[in-house]
């Protein structure tokens, strides 16, 4: 027997083994101030809770159709028609079993052996072992602290190759918080189109992401460019982390073998889980998630002035998804050093840059403002008396 070379390859998301350590300090009685994960404290919308205690009454809850409920389905397009005025033909909808599902099947339906895939530096980490996975190579698209850590068009034309297939971008991304500006993702979508390559865009922040000065929302790609793979979840914005559900929106082209490759691998996403979250498009679970999009904008603040406070840099501030990323390099530590002891000395469990890229890996740590306003002034507190102590 032999392992495969996918497993043996493969590397660990860093994030997590911060929480598990974390985990172990707190069962051996020594509490910690968890600003590691992207997991907001609230919960699904209550009633998104009622509704899937109701579905749970011990009625048959046999297997959906592979693309999801069809009132789900439609109540996503129509939901995406009401925030961002885009129409969106429901049989365009497949629902998951997550945004992780998401993200494999749109790299299983794009990608073969030896294509390339580009990909901001830095970026979410699962990506670059998804794309691994289906005999992909990510080919990084350098970021800057001047560009907010995303890609800019110049950067993805530098980094073209002739076997370049498929764009992969985040807007608001994972780990900078930051979103692309339209116009360049209009810029970056156009150029990939021209080329032949498929835009897969991932939203899973978007609804969190501030609105335009008019007070609209964040517009979704879909505005500039109708034909893109759009990645979703039910994970960030309404509170469902652990009820693994997400959505994508797919071109016309992509229907049929999505589909396909969505019942060979997932049969669905689950039954009851799909029942409730219709719940999570009532005015009810929308004016709620609203004032908790308004919550999370009150703890960029705090978490923003604290690392004002006692000198930790931030070169780019979020404006969408809940996370800062801040350089350490001040400090004489690399980043994982950096967390290591912050984690081991202080009780703060924060993420090192090793997880997203090259870039920033020794300079820049993620934390994450999903936690309560207690939690974040805690850890925010602990942080500044251990960068203190580095400096005395």
């Amino acid at each position: 027997m032999h392992l495969s070379q996918r497993a043996a390859d493969v590397e660990p998301f860093h994030a997590m083994d911060i929480g598990r350590r974390a985990s172990e300090l707190e069962a051996a009685g020594h509490p910690v101030a968890k600003l590691s994960l992207g997991e907001p404290d609230f919960g699904a919308p209550p009633a998104v809770r009622a509704a899937m205690r109701e579905v749970m009454d011990g009625r048959p809850l046999p297997y959906t159709p592979a693309m999801g409920l069809p009132a789900l389905r439609a109540a996503i397009a129509g939901f995406t028609r009401d925030r961002h005025g885009v129409e969106v033909d429901p049989s365009r909808v497949l629902v998951t079993n997550g945004a992780s599902s998401a993200l494999l099947l749109a790299l299983a339906a794009t990608v073969d052996v030896g294509d390339d895939v580009l990909l901001a530096d830095p970026a979410y980490p699962c990506n670059r072992q998804l794309v691994a996975t289906f005999g992909g190579r990510v080919v990084d698209v350098p970021t800057s602290a001047h560009g907010r850590y995303q890609p800019e068009v110049e950067a993805v034309q530098r980094a073209w190759t002739d076997r370049t297939n498929a764009v992969m971008l985040a807007s608001p991304a994972n780990p900078t918080g930051t979103g692309i500006p339209l116009a360049e993702l209009a810029a970056i979508c156009g150029l990939a189109r021209d080329r032949g390559a498929w835009r897969i865009v991932d939203e899973i922040y978007l609804e969190l992401a501030d609105p335009r000065p008019d007070g609209v929302s964040a517009p979704s790609v879909l505005t500039v460019d109708p034909e893109a793979i759009v990645i979703s979840s039910f994970s960030k914005y309404f509170g469902m982390t652990g009820w693994r559900l997400g959505w994508m929106i797919l071109p016309e082209s992509l229907v049929v073998p999505v589909e396909r490759l969505a019942m060979n691998y997932f049969l669905c996403a689950s039954t009851p889980a799909q029942h409730a979250a219709l719940a999570a498009f009532t005015p009810e679970s929308l004016a709620v998630c609203e004032e908790r999009r308004l919550e999370l904008l009150a703890r960029r603040g705090i978490a923003l002035d604290g690392l004002a406070e006692f000198g930790l840099p931030v070169p780019a501030s979020p404006d969408g998804a809940f996370y800062v990323y801040f350089d350490v390099s001040g400090t004489g530590l690399d980043s994982w050093t950096f967390c290591e002891r912050a984690l081991e000395e202080a009780r703060v469990a924060l993420t090192p840059g090793r997880d997203f890229g090259q870039g920033t890996a020794d300079t820049h740590v993620r934390l994450s403002y999903a936690a309560s306003r207690d939690e974040l002034r805690e850890g925010l507190h602990r942080l500044g008396a251990f960068v203190g102590s580095l400096r005395r």
